[in-house]
């Protein structure tokens, strides 16, 4: 029996015009859509008159859907795969359903359109020849604190998605590890009330302020002005800086420092150990 093909179909980020015809044509075609929430993928089938058959696919639901797409795929069903907005996998479910997918051998085939992390990067104004696209910072206080440490290193333009509920403390957090780099937050992507709050994270900041803001987000940093020479760098001094400014335990200080530098964990500790006696 010949197997059937995924195709992972983008969506509009906000604006529902931004679908291709391609993509419409794939929608039309396929025998089922999947998708991430049924509420949000009918309004724009019956906008473009599309009637199919939907199976969600969400969050913690996403594991045995996928068992349940792929034994579709293997009987020679066609399945269009799409998420609330831009292309299924990317910061959303679906990456499952495709590396199952390729287990089994059947086609994957992608078909690109509207993305938030492009969108925004494209008109933030900052450098476009070198990105980074981080997705979301871990939740937890002290590993996002981690994560930027090792990020304020990077010399790519950094791109992240943020909830709206924490756009403000992640902006504040940020500026504390980061220094007061350029920065832009785009907020409400393609819709009416589309919005690119442009300057130094201080300046996003006190634009933005302190509560909640509406609609989705996405962060778009420069990257650092220059790459870290770490044979250069006081690494004791590194380690204390991480724990006493940053707040960083000494464990995770040492563990982040000797990642970053190269230096064996151990030698380092050995160094710390010898600058504190």
């Amino acid at each position: 029996m010949k197997k059937g093909t995924l195709w992972l179909v983008a969506t509009p980020i906000g604006n529902m015009e931004d679908i291709t015809a391609r993509a419409l044509r794939i929608l039309g075609e396929a025998d089922i859509v999947a998708c991430e929430d049924t509420r949000r993928t009918m309004p724009l089938l019956a906008r473009h008159g599309v009637r199919k058959r939907l199976v969600s696919y969400y969050g913690a639901r996403e594991k045995g859907k996928a068992r349940e797409l792929i034994a579709l795929l293997l009987e020679g069903k066609n399945v269009a795969l799409v998420s609330d907005a831009g292309m299924p996998g990317i910061s959303d479910p679906g990456a499952l359903v495709v590396r199952e997918a390729i287990g089994e051998g059947i086609d994957v085939i992608p078909v690109p359109g509207a993305t938030a992390v492009a969108a925004a990067l494209a008109a933030s104004g900052l450098d476009t020849a070198r990105f980074s696209f981080e997705g979301f910072l871990p939740k937890r206080a002290q590993e996002r604190r981690e994560r930027l440490v090792e990020l304020s290193h990077d010399t790519r333009t950094l791109v992240f998605y943020e909830s709206p509920r924490r756009v403000a403390e992640t902006l504040r957090v940020m500026l504390h590890v980061m220094g007061d780099r350029r920065a832009v937050v785009a907020r409400e992507l393609t819709k009416i009330h589309e919005e690119f709050i442009r300057g130094t994270l201080s300046d996003v900041i006190d634009l933005v302020g302190g509560g909640e803001v509406r609609g989705e987000v996405v962060i778009v940093l420069a990257g650092a002005q220059e790459e870290t020479d770490w044979t250069k760098v006081d690494l004791p001094a590194y380690v204390r800086h991480l724990e006493e400014k940053l707040g960083i335990d000494r464990k995770s200080a040492l563990k982040l420092a000797a990642r970053l530098s190269g230096v064996s964990k151990s030698g380092l500790y050995r160094q710390v150990s010898q600058r504190r006696m």
